[in-house]
């Protein structure tokens, strides 16, 4: 290598944050291969993240993730709160002297701390010699790959070139919110929503789905339209006066609410904690894929029998011994065990295990050897066939996502008071938003549960969905899509006259490529070390994506910010190999 290179951050949310410290780490392999670091930021301060930051959240949004969760940065969260005086504490709603690192505080008190560990990643790599400068309200609208270099280009025209980028844009929603109608894509920036200071909504206000983020909107409003105070059980809500038509309604398609924070015996993920790289890809079958069906076998059976023994559940031990038991019976056994008539009453049973779990450190190993495995899967899903995506996506993750998703405990006291004050309640049912005609003040959602059709509408509807991967269309920078330099996400067919028995709407979106049958999994196509792949099938030696609605495909089970640690981690070493590869030709 001739010259020392330039490195291109789009975006300085924990992605980037994660990038920088494997870099650090790395300082010896990258000091002499790598000149700067150029960072792009299209908000006012970088370094937090949308989700944890003061644009867009506020105090009352809880984090979902607690210190001992966090990768590790310079510092840890605990650590970093404890060094805190009296006064910042009390601003973030945080009692000095009761900080724990088994405890989750707001987002807000999140992305500050991110932010003092982005600045510690910067003056560290300044001091090793690799430069890094922040260009904030910097919107960057296309990237252009030019000979040997990379070109970005600002919306105000402006242009930065590079020798390498990395994507690391974040949450996206191509939709625009319409607030004449009082619907909203997504529920960011979080004070869209809320009443004008000094006023209430005296209305109902719906929600599209029960997920931790709609849970950020019923915090926001609850506190604006009433108090929790302690009680020897909980919590009790008192609403205000001039609020007795306030209520929040969540629609969920199968009615449930994700299951509550539990200890854990270890509380980081390991992708090679139950499987190694190498046992995991001797799995793979004659023509290259991974079977969930074998993982589940080889893998997932052995780990979860003796979880379920630690746990003292001798029918699940008994069940996974057996050898025709399988993925889909263990699936929808563990959904018909946690399929509530009620999904508040079902919280309310599982609060009191949980607070034990939780203040007693006594972990519920088979939640956790479910999340690990997932994990793990997550990582190697390229190697999965098109069957095996629709199976997980369709009978596995929905309950998964329930199970695991860790709703911090302090929430579902809040859920189960507002819904004992006749606040809050949960509408099973898929939901269509109908089209808002000319001049309408209202958004109307069609109901289909179970073939009983219903409709209401709202002044408020917020879209809590999630986000979901995006078509090759709204890649956000068109250049690198019109050079070819991006390609949808696919998975090969084991069987190609598989898709023939699939409904129409699927079997409709399958294609031929060089002879082999595929089915698109969403998002865009990158490699193991989140090079993004191009329309002629090689991956790129100067873009790398790790932006989580692009890759989410390829990708399908986000893990937050361990996932981001462990992305980077793996971009990181792809690019090592580069310069060692490099260096010995």
């Amino acid at each position: 290598m001739n010259h020392r290179q330039t490195l291109a951050i789009i975006g300085s949310g924990p992605s980037c944050i994660y990038v920088l410290n494997h870099l650090l780490e790395g300082v010896g392999t990258f000091r002499e291969s790598l000149a700067g670091i150029e960072i792009f930021e299209k908000r006012r301060s970088a370094g937090m993240g949308m989700p944890y930051h003061p644009e867009t959240t506020e105090r009352w949004n809880m984090s979902n993730i607690s210190s001992e969760e966090l990768p590790a940065l310079a510092v840890s969260f605990a650590d970093w709160l404890r060094g805190l005086n009296a006064r910042h504490l009390e601003d973030l709603g945080i009692v000095p002297g009761e900080i724990s690192a088994s405890e989750v505080y707001s987002r807000i008190a999140l992305g500050e701390y991110l932010h003092s560990q982005y600045q510690a990643m910067i003056a560290g790599l300044s001091a090793a010699g690799i430069s890094v400068r922040e260009r904030t309200n910097c919107k960057i609208v296309d990237v252009c790959e030019e000979d040997d270099r990379v070109t970005l280009v600002e919306d105000t025209g402006a242009r930065f070139s590079c020798d390498r980028v990395v994507l690391a844009t974040g949450h996206y929603w191509p939709e625009k919110d319409r607030p004449d109608s009082g619907y909203y894509t997504s529920p960011w920036p979080i004070a869209k929503l809320l009443p004008p200071p000094g006023t209430t909504f005296n209305f109902p206000i719906g929600t599209l789905g029960a997920s931790l983020s709609a849970f950020d909107v019923v915090s926001s409003l609850a506190h604006r339209h009433g108090t929790f105070e302690k009680t020897a059980g909980g919590l009790r809500y008192c609403p205000h006066l001039g609020t007795e038509d306030f209520r929040i309604v969540m629609h969920s398609a199968d009615g449930l609410l994700p299951h509550l924070q539990y200890s854990q015996a270890e509380p980081l993920r390991d992708i090679e904690r139950h499987v190694s790289e190498e046992e995991l890809l001797a799995l793979c079958d004659e023509k290259g894929f991974l079977r969930l069906a074998t993982f589940f076998d080889r893998v997932g059976r052995r780990v979860l029998t003796e979880a379920f023994r630690k746990d003292e559940m001798p029918e699940l031990v008994a069940q996974l011994e057996d050898a025709d038991f399988g993925l889909e019976d263990f699936a929808a056994k563990m959904t018909a065990e946690h399929d509530y008539a009620d999904a508040f009453e079902g919280m309310r049973s599982e609060m009191r295990e949980a607070v034990q779990s939780v203040d007693q450190h006594r972990p519920i190993h088979w939640k956790e050897v479910l999340d690990d495995l997932m994990y793990t899967l997550n990582f190697y899903a390229e190697l999965m066939p098109a069957e095996d995506h629709l199976t997980l996506r369709g009978k596995f993750l929905p309950f998964l996502m329930n199970v695991i998703a860790a709703l911090p405990l302090i929430s579902g006291r809040m859920l189960l008071a507002l819904h004992d004050a006749g606040k809050l309640e949960i509408v099973t049912g898929k939901v269509t938003v109908a089209e808002a005609g000319e001049g309408a003040t209202t958004t109307t959602v069609e109901i289909d549960a179970d073939r009983d059709k219903s409709e209401i509408s709202y002044r408020v509807f917020v879209d809590c969905s999630g986000q979901g991967a995006l078509e090759l269309e709204d890649f956000p920078f068109p250049s690198v899509s019109a050079a070819g330099g991006v390609r949808p996400a696919r998975a090969a067919f084991v069987d190609p006259k598989t898709a023939d028995d699939w409904p129409e709407e699927k079997r409709k979106m399958t294609f031929e490529e060089q002879g082999r049958r595929y089915f698109p999994i969403g998002g865009v196509d990158i490699d193991r070390h989140y090079r993004l792949i191009g329309r002629d099938g090689r991956p790129s030696r100067r873009i790398s994506d790790i932006a989580f609605p692009h890759t989410s495909g390829v990708r399908p089970y986000s893990y937050g910010l361990q996932a981001c640690n462990d992305t980077a981690r793996l971009l990181v070493a792809g690019w090592a190999a580069e310069l060692a590869e490099s260096a010995s030709d």
